[in-house]
């Protein structure tokens, strides 16, 4: 055993064994329990970043404590691989997205091989190979033919000048976040699956998911949004013409002022005809945001149509507006206007001077104004007619009961899920498996002829698609008919491909996305990733996992059992005022921090120049604020056991975690320490066999100290996930080691269980060392995951004595030992023998003593 301890090689004769020995491959086995364990899939940007290292480590820790508990563990890796950041790299380097991508995936994985993740890589893919994407192309066909999906036209941001469409977030001031053209809204055909029809399900099988959070599971259920509430008909005035809305407030019916409907509404399209004025308002419109949530911030804008829509109750005529507010492709186009009791048609109706009417009262009889603000509250009806003093369920039920009889209204259950979009007019992804034949419309492409291949040696400006470009690639034939056909030039929605790579982990080379493994291995049993993914991904991977349940591919209902969401991890950001009014940001490698005696931060320098530099708030590492930390540098100074280490022991998994480079330093020296200490005791000479029986008492006292930190441990890693508790706990145990002076034969013998112990307990967390450190100890050189992990030894944790606490009155006044089998008057008679506890009891009358088994004696005695 080497005298100091050297990350460098200690890393590479135990990844070099793992190597050897193919340590992470596994097979079905029926014989154990089974755990698969994965962590969101990265994109190949180009480095791994602080964030994956986390997550990863996470993972790993989980992935080995359970092989040491017996199971059959999986932990696969892949690349979420298409998507605009390939073209954006692509444009920028003047090189073809595809051999960014594949330059990149040949980086990182070496990173993560560097942190030495126990990873099946026999399973590995990129979504961006056809090998993986046929099956998706597969898929896609089969649920067309099921009718699970569809195409329809539908309102986009378009640039018209990089002929595309744009993501909301890529519109920056209603201009393309790289062209700089005005954005237009246009309505385009696009590719849907019916998310909608497994809305019900969706939302219900969330209370199936006690492993998932809470917190998640509120976001999924207000983004799928069921509400129930009424359809209702206005006719409109002088016309055959009529409109229906959709309202979950049909209690404030009486309070219709006016009614605003979606510019691209079959009424305002008719009455643009005629009025070149709304003609021009409904082409401005074209170029506002097409989504909920940049709508509810924008200005609020409308314009009359000049039409009347006829109050279905009281046949009042109310004006029909135009309003930039309201989606023609959510509900159905037309919104019931009730500005008395709707913050959004208050703010509209003062604008437009239109009438704000009070129909609702609060229960309680407040007196409001709805002038100055609109009430949004239940309450009771008034100015509501014969419905006058009923309740908002009282009038729901009145009112769906008079409109169905009359055949101008009904209950309705709606969602805010709307179906999902999978076109994107871009090149880097997997393209939609479609051919439109002029005879036969849209066709999918037979199986026989899938996979439909990407061309990747292509030419990139990011201006137009080259499978759009290239009318050759276009040219197929009808598998119909026989006669000319074009290829759908569109291509998938990163999200399809992250949706099912779970399963495909499963299945390798499997002749279908998936096959009889799947049913083994799944449910995923830990799912790990950001809570940022709560909502779209985490949705879409639970609606594809029931699709594939639907086509019989597997069988369980939900793709993952448990899920965790990792905190952050969050650095020091300093800079310096630029000249254009923004900020240069500086990487905290790059400046020298100055701190006060207890450790403040009070000023920074940058080291190449010595000027000083601002401290900016603690952030998320990002590009953008440039502090970011390079794992590479972190493993190259301190080792990737250290860096696990930091990443373990800095904060719960789900909280943030600060990083700080000092802290890095201390677990270096704490490993540093570990082999030392393990070094010397290796250093005295073999070790007898322990005698449990033949322990002085504090051998014994040891020994128990060993064994309650097993027990605590298990239960930190297993149950509760806090491995910065664990790490603390193992800590003690060596603290207490150090303190202990003993180095008889028996004593050794409970030292080496000690530290065999503290290498088995830690093995999960800090792998390479742990490695060389059970050699050290005299064991063969073996995996350490096929050990099994520690157990506490109940006869161990036996207490031969117990200390209590003495108590006179409430008041702490003296700490005894007695044997632990001490009966309650011996207890007594120990405590009153005290000379601290005589003092205060000073001849007064003992009323009565009291004994909380294991920890108090406390003696009332007279005032």
């Amino acid at each position: 055993m080497q005298e100091q301890y050297d990350a460098k090689s200690v890393e590479q004769a135990a990844q070099q064994f793992w190597s050897t020995h193919r340590a992470f491959e596994v097979r079905e086995d029926l014989s154990k329990p089974k755990y698969f364990c994965l962590s969101m899939l990265p994109y190949p940007s180009g480095a791994l970043h602080m964030g994956h290292v986390r997550n990863y480590t996470i993972g790993d820790v989980m992935s080995r404590h359970k092989r040491m508990l017996g199971f059959n563990v999986l932990q696969p890796m892949g690349w979420d691989a298409f998507g605009l950041p390939a073209e954006n790299a692509a444009i920028k380097n003047k090189t073809a997205p595809a051999k960014w991508t594949y330059a990149n995936i040949g980086h990182m994985r070496e990173q993560l091989k560097a942190m030495g993740y126990a990873i099946d890589w026999t399973r590995e893919f990129a979504t961006c190979s056809p090998d993986y994407y046929r099956w998706e192309q597969l898929f896609f066909t089969r649920l067309y033919k099921k009718g699970l999906v569809y195409r329809k036209n539908a309102m986009v941001n378009w640039d018209p000048v990089d002929q595309t469409v744009l993501a909301n977030e890529q519109v920056v001031d209603g201009r393309g976040w790289r062209s700089g053209a005005i954005v237009e809204r246009r309505e385009i055909p696009q590719w849907f699956f019916k998310i909608t029809a497994y809305a019900d399900e969706l939302l219900n099988e969330l209370d199936n998911l006690p492993g998932w959070p809470d917190a998640v599971k509120i976001m999924q259920k207000n983004w799928i949004g069921r509400s129930e509430g009424l359809n209702i008909r206005f006719a409109i005035d002088g016309s055959a013409d009529s409109l229906t809305v959709y309202t979950t407030r049909p209690d404030t019916l009486m309070g219709v002022t006016f009614v605003s409907i979606a510019a691209e509404h079959p009424l305002a399209l008719k009455a643009a005809e005629s009025n070149a004025d709304l003609a021009t308002f409904l082409a401005e419109c074209k170029t506002a945001a097409v989504n909920e949530a940049a709508m509810e911030t924008m200005e609020k804008r409308g314009m009359a149509t000049g039409l009347f829509a006829v109050h279905p109750v009281t046949g009042a005529k109310v004006p029909v507006w135009v309003a930039n507010f309201v989606l023609f492709g959510y509900g159905t186009g037309a919104v019931m206007a009730v500005p008395g009791h709707d913050e959004r048609d208050h703010e509209f109706a003062r604008k437009y001077g239109l009438p704000i009417v009070q129909v609702i009262r609060p229960n309680d009889g407040a007196e409001i104004d709805v002038q100055a603000a609109a009430h949004t509250d239940h309450g009771l009806l008034i100015n509501s007619g014969a419905y006058d003093g009923m309740t908002y369920s009282q009038a729901f039920n009145a009112l769906a009961e008079r409109f169905e009889k009359a055949g101008c209204g009904s209950r309705q259950v709606n969602f805010r899920l709307r179906d999902w979009g999978v076109s994107r007019q871009r090149y880097w992804g997997c393209p939609i498996p479609i051919i439109y034949c002029p005879k036969c419309d849209a066709v999918p492409v037979p199986e026989d002829q899938l996979p439909v291949v990407l061309p990747e040696d292509v030419a990139f400006s990011g201006v137009q698609s080259p499978i759009k470009a290239d009318p050759e690639w276009r040219k197929c034939v009808c598998p119909i008919c026989g006669g000319p056909a074009e290829r759908e030039t569109d291509t998938f929605d990163t999200f399809m491909e992250s949706s099912w790579y779970y399963a495909r982990y499963t299945s390798p080379g499997a002749t279908d996305l998936v096959d009889e493994r799947a049913n083994y291995w799944l449910p995923v049993d830990q799912y790990i990733g950001g809570i940022e993914h709560a909502i779209l991904h985490l949705l879409y991977f639970r609606f594809f996992h029931k699709l594939m349940r639907d086509t019989g591919l597997v069988h369980t209902n939900e793709p993952a059992t448990n899920l965790l969401c990792q905190g952050m991890v969050v650095a020091e950001t300093f800079y310096r005022d630029a000249e254009n009014g923004g900020k240069d940001w500086f990487n905290p490698a790059d400046v020298d921090v100055e701190t006060d005696e207890r450790g403040k931060v009070i000023g920074a320098k940058l080291k190449s120049d010595g000027r000083p530099v601002g401290i900016g708030p603690t952030e998320k590492m990002s590009k953008s604020k440039n502090n970011g930390v390079d794992p590479a540098v972190m493993v190259n100074q301190f080792g990737a056991d250290t860096v696990r280490l930091f990443s373990m022991f800095a904060a719960p998994p789900e909280l943030s975690l600060d990083w700080n480079e000092q802290g890095v330093e201390g677990m270096s020296r704490f490993l540093r320490r570990l082999w030392r200490e393990v070094r010397d005791h290796v250093q005295a000479g073999p070790v007898a066999a322990l005698n449990a029986t033949a322990l002085t008492a504090d051998q014994k006292t040891l020994r128990r100290k060993v064994h309650e930190t097993i027990q605590k441990v298990a239960d930190d890693v297993g149950r509760r996930h806090t491995y910065n508790t664990a790490i603390a706990a193992v800590m003690e145990l060596m603290n207490a080691i150090g303190k202990f002076g003993d180095r008889s034969p028996d004593a050794r013998a409970v030292l080496q269980e000690a530290w065999s112990s503290v290498v088995l307990l830690l093995n999960p967390i800090t792998p390479h060392i742990c490695h060389s450190l059970w050699q050290a100890l005299g064991h063969a050189e073996t995996l350490l995951e096929d050990l099994p992990y520690p157990k506490p030894d109940p006869v161990a944790l036996i207490k031969d004595t117990l200390q209590l606490a003495v108590q006179v009155n409430g008041k702490l006044r003296a700490t005894i030992e007695v044997p632990a089998s001490a009966t309650q008057p011996e207890i007594e008679q120990t405590a009153l023998a005290e000379e601290q506890v005589q003092r205060f009891i000073n001849g007064a009358a003992i009323k009565k003593i009291i004994i909380v088994p294991g920890r108090i004696v406390n003696i009332v005695v007279a005032a």
